[in-house]
């Protein structure tokens, strides 16, 4: 084959899982002597396991599955008396779970499924809370995280999300709610965390977790992770990837605190190409009704080209901060972050756009490409705290924030890549065509792959200044304000071979949210909320397509942004002396002015599409050996108006899709994870995770199947140094499929998975 490859430079992620190793043998022997002094000393009791990275929380975080309130300053009440859903995955659910990834970990949320990468969208995270797209609206820290990624979790401390429309608190998108990636920051004292991981095909997960108190008022704090494996019940695939971010903070326990912290990571991949739909019609033209993937009898089957696909990523992330408490009730805080994260790949679709399965066994292997770089500057300050006026008690946020952002988007020329008629595998098609039921991955690649520099640069600048406050109208009554005010400018250039175009946009827009909480005791309360998020043209900055981008042809003119509204009724309440966290809502969220077709060439702000639902979840302890995460959504969609002809300029012979459901919103789902402590040694535990039916477009054509995935864990303390845990993910191996696109193909989940992790701390 011929191929030209401009290659990213990718450290050995062996050479850092050997460092780890040597560090971790060399800490063992140094402090195992006098390791039971120092753990009663250092409250080394609090240190627990993220897969085989360590966490160190607070004492009363350290082993609950409870979370008591949110990170954020934003949030200004504890979460039994937020007025909104927000579930909060900690740390030792993270370890728990053997969760290492954003996706793994977001698996014991039910109301989130994630969607494929293609048409536009790059491939990594692209998470749907709630039925609706928030690829963008992903939070490190509270700081808004862009870029197309696949995001690890071994400098991550918990995960929150918050349900529902809330641009009040990180502005444009968030239509049906935000995550929020909360990170290990530098403590006052001296640990030592690290871990190994071995398990079935050939999983290698090494990490580090070292804190260091240098000064009585400064830390430094260093996580390291090394990670690779290939995929239980799938051919070829193949993840490997490393990562260091070290955290120095000064000030520790006085008023004024800096933390300087550092985030890199880099990934080497055969990527997943997914499984193809079986259409239900052999006319290459026919309409699709409900087809779903179709492995060819073997779901091992991998339909990518070794010698052709590959998948590189890099993040690279620098914040500096600064806190000084004002008095004892108010604090400022300034937040400077630079971010910077790459994508390359070139990656096989299986693609049926000419019937080729039906009608003769076959595969189209097209090939997909990017090679994507957004960088990003925002400077965040915040002012919060407490006071009381007129009789009323008040707890506020109130802050600043100033982002630029870019993102250059180009590709490969890949020849031949031309939707051929695959009457044959191979067939003379150059690698194009494979079988369905046996194709090979070790097929020669014959074609060239060419770096094509021809792309589209956007950037964008945004300007927002908010304000929030939880006022107590008397002991029983809370009402929970918040208000922001956005400018989003975006600008986009694209240079095609046929030629230049640009796209030009300013939005300014308000949103808004409020609360009224009754508490009838003091450890529940029933609220009932209102809020709103705005979607300005070119959201997501080139990283995606969101439902709000700009036609071919619409002029500026026209665009306005998506407005989405929540009305919510629920309540909270923390049992058994405040361990255990109960929580009920119903709600309704809707789209009322998306941008629609109303005729052959016409767009207005006219569309509407509607999620009602019912959210329940338990986190805590039911005793004080028996831990409970679990959740359930009951999510009903319906697109009220999509506008005509499937929403496609041009297009005369696509139907309305009035009615149907919305894509990736899975009527049910369900998750339990429990834990049972049978010694004070050995613990066990195991969940359950359902997911409905998920449609992969907005016509209800192709669907992913429902699936119930059962996994199992048991943890045993060899000495108060040493844990050793296995955890085993699908134990009854089932084929199910954890992603779906809106043609061709879905994305399929790893079958049975064994991992044995021995952690270590001191």
């Amino acid at each position: 084959m011929s191929r030209t490859i401009t290659k990213a430079p990718i450290s050995s992620p062996r050479l850092l899982a050997s460092a780890i190793g040597v560090a971790i043998s060399a800490s063992s022997v140094a402090h195992m002597a006098q390791a039971a002094e120092e753990t009663e000393q250092k409250g080394e009791r609090n240190s627990i396991s993220l897969g085989a990275t360590s966490i160190t929380g607070q004492e009363q975080d350290a082993t609950s599955y409870q979370t008591e309130k949110a990170s954020s300053q934003k949030y200004t009440a504890p979460l039994v008396d937020t007025p909104r859903s927000v579930t909060v995955v900690p740390a030792q659910v993270l370890k728990d779970t053997a969760a290492t990834s954003l996706q793994d970990a977001l698996r014991t949320v039910p109301g989130i499924t994630f969607g494929a990468g293609e048409g536009g969208n790059p491939q990594g995270d692209r998470p749907f809370i709630r039925g609706f797209d928030a690829q963008g609206d992903t939070y490190l820290d509270g700081v808004r995280d862009t870029g197309g990624q696949s995001r690890e979790i071994f400098d991550i401390e918990s995960i929150e999300v918050s349900k529902g429309p809330n641009s009040s608190f990180g502005g444009r998108g968030s239509a049906g709610g935000s995550l929020n990636l909360v990170s290990k920051t530098p403590q006052a004292r001296d640990f030592l965390n690290g871990g190994f991981t071995y398990g079935s095909d050939q999983t290698r997960r090494y990490a580090l977790d070292v804190n260091r108190q240098f000064l009585d008022t400064a830390a430094f704090r260093l996580n390291l992770m090394s990670h690779e494996q290939n995929v239980a019940g799938r051919d070829a695939v193949n993840y490997d990837r490393w990562g260091v971010a070290p955290s120095l903070t000064f000030g520790l326990g006085t008023p004024t605190r800096v933390n300087l912290s550092y985030y890199h990571m880099e990934s080497n991949d055969l990527p997943d190409s997914g499984i193809p739909y079986s259409y239900s019609s052999s006319a290459a033209n026919a309409a699709h009704v409900h087809d779903k993937p179709t492995d060819g009898g073997d779901s091992s089957n991998f339909y990518g080209l070794k010698d052709r696909d590959f998948r590189k990523t890099r993040a690279d992330i620098s914040t500096f901060s600064i806190e000084h408490d004002l008095n004892d009730n108010m604090t400022i805080k300034n937040t400077l972050r630079h971010g910077s994260t790459g994508q390359d790949y070139v990656l096989t679709q299986p693609d049926d756009s000419q019937h080729n399965v039906n009608q003769f066994g076959t595969v189209w292997r097209r090939a997909n490409s990017r090679v994507s770089t957004t960088t990003t500057t925002t400077n965040q300050t915040d002012l919060f705290g407490n006071f009381q006026a007129l009789g009323f008690k008040h707890s506020y946020s109130t802050g600043l924030e100033f982002t630029g952002e870019e993102t250059r988007v180009s590709g490969y020329t890949v020849s031949p890549n031309s939707n051929p008629v695959c009457t044959v595998a191979g067939g003379g098609k150059g690698g194009q065509c494979t079988s369905l039921s046996n194709p090979n991955p070790d097929d020669a690649w014959t074609g060239s792959v060419a770096r094509n520099y021809l792309g589209t640069n956007t950037k964008a600048t945004s300007r927002a200044a908010y304000v929030f406050d939880t006022i107590e109208l008397d002991p029983q009554w809370l009402l929970n304000v918040g208000l922001r005010y956005d400018t989003f400018d975006t600008e986009a250039n694209s240079n095609a071979a046929t030629g230049r175009t640009k796209f030009k946009d300013d939005s300014q827009f308000f949103n808004w949210q409020a609360g009224l909480v009754w508490k009838p005791m003091e450890n529940g309360s029933i609220y009932t909320s209102y809020a709103t998020s705005a979607s300005p043209p070119g959201g997501l900055v080139g990283e995606g397509v969101d439902s709000n981008a700009p036609p071919t042809g619409i002029n500026t003119s026209d665009l306005k942004p998506e407005e989405t509204v929540n009305y919510e009724l629920g309540t909270k309440w923390d049992l058994f002396h405040d361990r255990l966290s109960l929580t009920a809502a119903v709600f309704r969220t809707e789209k009322k002015n998306a941008r629609i077709l109303v005729n052959s060439n016409t767009y207005e702000n006219a569309g509407e599409s509607r999620v009602d639902g019912l959210e329940l979840s338990a986190s805590g302890k039911l005793t004080e050996q028996w831990q409970v995460f679990a959740g359930y959504s009951y999510l009903k969609s319906e697109l009220v108006d999509p506008g005509k002809n499937g929403n496609r300029q041009g297009v005369v012979t696509a139907g309305s899709n009035k009615g149907n459901e919305m894509p990736n919103t899975p009527k049910n789902a369900f998750s339990l994870w429990t834990t049972y402590d049978i010694t004070s040694k050995l613990t066990v535990g195991g969940g359950a995770f359902y997911v409905d039916d998920v449609y992969g477009d907005a016509g209800n054509t192709v669907y992913v199947p429902s699936y119930t995935r059962y996994d199992a864990m048991a943890s045993y303390k060899l000495t108060k140094n040493v844990d050793l845990q296995l955890n085993v993910q699908n134990l009854t191996d089932k084929t199910y499929y954890d992603k779906a696109y809106g043609a061709h193909f879905a994305n399929q989940a790893a079958g049975r998975t064994a991992l044995l992790t021995t952690s270590f701390h001191f």
